[in-house]
């Protein structure tokens, strides 16, 4: 409404022979669903959704270039559309080649209005030769169509740059074509997040005569890199590409960025720093949790035009002007890809939570096939990816058994072996067994679930204390035996001479702060927590915290983990509550804004190096994979510790 005119995706082509065109129009929407609009005798109009199948959505998605469609909707889902209602009581039986080999009450007989529109949802893959390029177009609101007049060459690297600024800018090429044009002299600088916002005038008269000698202007995306490698900026805490908070490398130590002045111009430098479209949000009051650290930079200002953040003003920080509550972030325009179409939750309680459903192509009539995922192997790691894929946040936890109603009656295992790196974009990413379902505990009981939330812990190492309190301990067995039961020491200790000798640990403190937006809690509650006799204390959870040493090239010498007999608020930050407390068979937990302390003294708070020749090591911590919340930030690096010969 702020716009003297809004930019409209290129039509859809109809195919060979036909004398029909066909667009999908409507807010909201992705750019393979819409309203079902089609150019008929001059004139653009809507299809009623009277008798509407999804045979007919299949013709239409056709017509559009995509190969079939998933969906189709009634009672103007995407607006109402204006003028003529060309077809009503559409009867299609799905393999036509033109929606004019299908039944209907004929062109403009119709008793609907426009608030019976049908709109169709395409699958996202295209037919394979289908134009997918074509002349821009744009429209106004006192305008029919209309096209931006083909300019210099300075066209195809700037104002195709906000043309798509979800899409990485590719080739792009002219063609003639006779049409009526409404713009010329369209002058982007590329860094505008929509073509409305570039400098640009209105052809006045007559518009099929305008553009003598010119062309319209043309683009075509193509896929860029998605991600950018060896940079000194990178996103933390987000659930997905493109989100989270900004932290830079200076001086050989990341950090982040305070959110004074924090504006979309300088959010869509890093955009496309990181390679990404231009910037969607600006965020401020660490909205992707807060980092650790130092805070590098302030006051960023940039124009919009720099191909670096580094490249913009900024000042220095100083104690006193920032804390970590207004670390900067932000969300990226990024290409969309339709990964969501393939998979749905059922029988949840709320649209965040169910039964893991995965889409195995289309069935005998056509429509699509579900099928359920094994629970087998079922983690944090899968889950997480399938709530991002899911458009749903992060993972609060993966479940291997669901007893969530069935509600689809999907009961046929459709994936098994599923096992992902956590980063995937989608669960056809991860690894599986493909066609070759293996499942051993078949069943609905047995499928795979999932827990998601729009909010996640944020779990991150303070690393100064682990160097200040690191040192080597030769701890006698007669010391160990409760810590050899609970897998504390390298497996070599199995043959050791016991009660005799020693093992040599790497001990220290560690302390773990959640930095994110919702509370850490174990997966399992008080009711399910594993009781250890020997030390005396419950485990709320199997690992927490893994520690390796690794050579300078990466290899893994040692490792040891911080087994959670006590997961608890040691303190927290000014302003902040205790929530979490271990005594007498507390909750337990890490509450935002507050952190949770092992002392070096604690036992199994160590690594086992008996076995580690004297040198220069890695010192990596990772968080546990198998609680609930996130899976705990980026794996943290300590070089330097140097095992000296005894």
């Amino acid at each position: 409404a702020n716009r003297p005119w809004d930019m409209v995706p290129s039509q859809g082509q109809s195919q060979p022979g036909s004398k029909l065109q066909f667009r999908l129009a409507g807010y909201p929407r992705k750019h393979n669903e819409g309203r079902i609009e089609v150019f008929y005798n001059h004139e653009w109009g809507t299809i009623c959704d009277d008798d509407f199948t999804l045979a007919n959505a299949q013709v239409l998605c056709r017509h559009l270039g995509f190969v079939t469609a998933t969906g189709w909707t009634h009672s103007a889902k995407y607006g109402k559309g204006v003028g003529r209602i060309w077809l009503d009581n559409v009867n299609c039986g799905g393999s036509e080649k033109s929606i004019l080999d299908c039944k209907s009450r004929g062109w403009g007989n119709s008793d609907c209005t426009h608030e019976e529109d049908a709109g169709v949802v395409c699958r996202d893959e295209r037919i394979p030769g289908f134009v997918d390029s074509n002349v821009i177009e744009v429209r106004g609101a006192a305008v029919l169509w209309g096209l931006p007049r083909g300019v210099p060459w300075s066209w195809c690297t700037h104002p195709a740059a906000a043309l798509t600024p979800s899409l990485p800018p590719g080739r792009l090429y002219a063609e003639r074509q006779q049409l009526h044009y409404r713009l010329h002299s369209v002058a982007c600088t590329g860094n505008e997040v929509h073509l409305s916002l570039c400098p640009f005038e209105f052809y006045k008269g007559n518009t099929t005569g305008a553009c003598k000698g010119g062309m319209p202007a043309v683009v075509s995306c193509v896929p860029g890199p998605l991600f950018a490698t060896g940079n000194r900026i990178r996103l933390k805490g987000g659930a997905k590409p493109g989100e989270g908070r900004v932290e830079v490398l200076r001086k050989n130590e990341w950090g982040t960025v305070c959110d004074d002045r924090w504006s979309l111009l300088t959010a869509s430098v890093v955009c496309r720093e990181l390679g990404f479209g231009s910037a969607k949000e600006a965020l401020t009051g660490a909205r992707m949790g807060q980092g650790m650290g130092p805070i590098h930079l302030n006051e960023v200002q940039c124009t919009g035009s720099e191909k670096s953040l580094w490249s913009c003003p900024y000042k220095n920080i100083t104690e006193e002007d920032c804390k970590h509550s207004e670390d900067a972030g932000i969300r990226c325009n990024i290409p969309y890809m339709g990964y969501e179409t393939t998979i749905r939750l059922s029988g949840g309680r709320s649209r965040f939570e169910g039964r893991v459903e995965v889409e195995l192509g289309a069935g005998s009539n056509g429509t699509p096939k579900w099928g359920l995922i094994c629970g087998e192997g079922w983690g944090t790691l899968e889950a997480t990816v399938a709530c991002r894929q899911l458009g749903l946040g992060f993972a609060n936890h993966g479940l291997q058994e669901t007893w969530y109603w069935d509600a689809s009656n999907v009961t046929e295992m459709g994936l098994s072996g599923v096992k992902c790196s956590g980063h995937e974009m989608s669960l056809s990413q991860c690894q599986n067994h493909g066609t070759n379902v293996n499942c051993k505990r078949t069943g609905t009981r047995f499928a795979a679930g999932v827990i998601c939330s729009e909010t996640a812990s944020d779990l991150l190492l303070h690393a100064p204390l682990v160097q200040e309190t690191a040192y080597i301990e030769d701890r006698p067995l007669h010391m160990l035996y409760c810590a050899a039961e609970e897998n504390c020491l390298a497996s070599s200790s199995r043959k050791a001479n016991w009660p005799y000798g020693h093992r040599r640990l790497l001990r220290f403190s560690s302390q773990i702060h959640n930095n994110g937006r919702a509370d850490f809690r174990p997966k399992a509650g008080r009711h399910s927590w594993v009781w250890h006799e020997c030390h005396g204390h419950y485990h709320s959870m199997d690992i927490f915290t893994h520690y390796d040493i690794l050579t300078p090239n990466g290899t893994k010498v040692a490792e040891g983990h911080k087994a959670s007999f006590c997961l608890e608020d040691t303190e927290c930050q000014e302003g902040m509550q205790r929530h979490f407390a271990c005594a007498n068979f507390g909750e337990q937990g890490v509450s935002v804004g507050c952190w949770d302390t092992y002392r070096h003294d604690i036992d199994c708070q160590w690594v086992d190096i008996t076995d580690v020749q004297p040198g220069s090591y890695i010192f990596q911590v990772g968080g546990g994979r198998l609680g609930g919340g996130a899976v705990a930030g980026s794996r943290q690096r300590q070089p330097g510790l140097t095992q000296g010969a005894a």
